[in-house]
């Protein structure tokens, strides 16, 4: 397997360390993303090690709502993951572009995240970086957990790790303390609420301030959340860690 096994189309991602691709395995026919990394910039970063670890992790992951890693190679200047092409592309693009969703459609996403999380966890492995970038839809408007670069195997040991996107961090990672799979679950409850309000609960103009009402838990709830909303909104953060 090779670049020149495929019809390489346009990009439809961009990262650290390369671009993601639609294409066409040319045998089959079949429609991939082709994650194409520059082996130099991660070697410069020191990044092999990680990278290696996110391979192992989602090669081994089955579940409808979590992206397919299918197959990868390398040559002498790229590392190339083939992954399920999810049509529909990020949910954050489709928040920015509807300013917030209608609770219906939210719930749905927020179960189908659930029982993924519920899965991996059960396998042993923790995200730590669940956010609206990193989640796609395929054309059934189906949930995929993607990008799992911070991602953890951790069968019997808590982490202290400092990951993660600033908004989604939770309180034990900005007071230096250990955190288990539970961390997946408080970005659930705050993926909920920016789903639900178009904005990240405790965001401000800089990051101390950020720190701060993260490990006060300081939200405000809008006032037209639903009850149910609000109930789900609360467990995985006010009662995080009760």
């Amino acid at each position: 397997m090779s670049l020149k096994s495929f019809d390489i189309g346009r990009g439809i991602g961009k990262g650290q360390f390369g671009r993601v691709y639609i294409a066409k395995e040319k045998e089959s026919g079949y429609i991939v993303a082709l994650k194409v990394l520059s082996i130099r910039e991660l070697i410069k970063a020191n990044a092999e090690r990680q990278l290696r670890r996110e391979v192992e992790i989602q090669a081994n992951l089955r579940h409808p709502n979590i992206l397919r890693l299918l197959g990868h190679f390398q040559d002498n200047i790229y590392f190339v993951l083939i992954l399920e092409y999810a049509a529909k592309g990020e949910l954050y693009k489709q928040l920015v572009k509807s300013g917030r969703l209608k609770e219906k459609k939210a719930s749905r996403y927020i179960a189908q995240m659930a029982g993924a999380l519920s899965y991996i966890h059960k396998k042993h492995v923790i995200h730590r970086d669940i956010k609206p970038e990193n989640l796609l839809i395929d054309l059934n408007d189906e949930i995929k957990i993607a990008d799992f670069g911070w991602s953890v195997h951790t069968p019997s040991q808590r982490r202290k790790t400092f990951c993660g996107t600033l908004d989604y961090i939770p309180p034990e990672m900005v007071e230096g303390k250990e955190h288990d799979e539970k961390i997946d679950l408080w970005s659930l409850g705050v993926l909920c609420y920016e789903l639900l309000t178009g904005t990240a609960p405790f965001e401000e103009s800089g990051h101390t301030a950020t720190y701060k009402r993260i490990a006060k838990v300081d939200f405000t709830l809008p006032d037209h959340l639903s009850y149910d909303a609000r109930d789900l909104i609360c467990s995985v953060t006010i009662f995080y860690n009760q």
